[in-house]
């Protein structure tokens, strides 16, 4: 169904629709929020994480399919039918052509037009040669009814690592793989691709919306755990002159969102599996801009191999992307910009007293 909504049933509807998607059985309806003009509105599904991995001969891990198989099956039951759809990055685990081949197979499946951002797992093996077989340019903008998008590669590191410092590239991908693993290497846009990044936004006015996709998350979380993008602040310089930047990332497998001067950051879930939330969100580190923790969570539960992981959809409307999270073990959630306080706000935040208890028998 459609509604046209005023900013106040917007603010109403941001209230509710986490406790209705709750109820919400297959096939599933958005609702999509009005722009001024009704023509450019519109709705996309993002899918990310996959994480799709390789056994041997024709066996891959039946989970992480699993997975991917369900998103893309619930991304074509929407209605209102996406615009089209992103793929988020880490459609491999260890970007071999036996896995992206296999996910590249099942995201065939999506109606609607796919687009794709590279994840590390997708391009430490060959420095993403197969991948771009596959989907094309590794960055790259485009644009749809009055918002410019753009994709960056957003998981490079320094020559030095990539290209001297491993015996092999299997090796290099396996340790750029690991997530709590020291040998491991910071990610960046890198200034070649800032410079295009630069160009390619001096065309786009500075009222249109802008929707920035990468992997990592383009602000600095937890270095520990790779949660970072060392040229981040250098990105968000080309961002600020926008009146309503938006920069939209996978990698972290949790549900984040975070503003940083006119910037709204909003993570994606996995479709593979969750990770915990480091100890050290805890402490008290302002200059490293914290996102709140809108799901608190720790491993999957080893007995039901989705919990806590999800896909999302998005509408569009003011250049503000209003996010639902449709998880499969946990509260649905919607975050979505609130004007009254100037950044995303969690619908229904889950009180203390509410939350699902972590697992504690594995």
């Amino acid at each position: 169904m459609t509604d046209r909504m005023s900013s106040v049933d917007r603010r109403s509807f941001l209230k509710t629709a986490g406790a209705a998607a709750a109820a919400t059985t297959l096939p599933i309806s958005l609702v999509e929020l009005a722009f001024a003009d009704p023509a450019q509105n519109f709705t996309f599904a993002y899918i990310s994480d996959a994480h799709i991995q390789h056994i041997a001969g024709t066996r891959f891990v039946r989970n992480w399919d699993r997975g991917l198989i369900r998103a893309v099956a619930e991304t074509n039951l929407l209605t209102p039918a996406p615009d089209f759809v992103m793929f988020g990055g880490d459609l491999a685990q260890l970007g071999t052509k036996a896995e992206l081949d296999h996910g590249a197979e099942m995201l065939s499946k999506l109606n609607a037009k796919l687009y794709c951002v590279m994840g590390e797992h997708d391009y430490y093996l060959d420095l993403g040669e197969y991948w771009s077989k596959l989907f094309g340019p590794q960055h790259y903008s485009f644009d749809h009814k009055g918002v410019h998008f753009v994709v960056l590669n957003s998981i490079l590191t320094t020559d030095d690592w990539t290209y001297k410092r491993w015996p092999t590239a299997e090796q290099r991908m396996l340790e750029m793989a690991g997530l709590d693993n020291p040998n491991g290497s910071p990610f960046m846009v890198g200034e070649k691709q800032r410079a295009w990044l630069a160009g390619d936004l001096a065309k786009v006015g500075k009222d249109t919306p802008v929707v920035v996709f990468s992997h990592s998350p383009i602000q600095k979380i937890y270095k520990g755990w790779n949660f970072w993008t060392d040229d981040a602040e250098q990105v968000q310089a080309l961002l600020k002159p926008f009146k309503t930047p938006t920069v939209v990332y996978g990698h972290v497998h949790q549900i984040q969102y975070n503003q940083i001067d006119n910037i709204t950051f909003h993570s994606v879930m996995a479709t593979a599996w969750p990770w915990p939330y480091p100890e050290s969100y805890a402490q008290a580190k302002a200059e490293l801009n914290f996102p709140k923790m809108t799901v608190p969570m720790n491993r999957a539960d080893p007995f039901f191999e989705r919990d806590a992981t999800g896909w999302q959809t998005m509408d569009v409307a003011g250049g503000r992307p209003t996010l639902k999270y449709n998880l499969y073990n946990n509260t649905n959630r919607v975050v979505g910009f609130d004007p009254r306080i100037g950044m995303p706000a969690d619908s229904a935040y889950q009180d203390p007293a509410k939350r699902i208890p972590p697992q504690t028998h594995y």
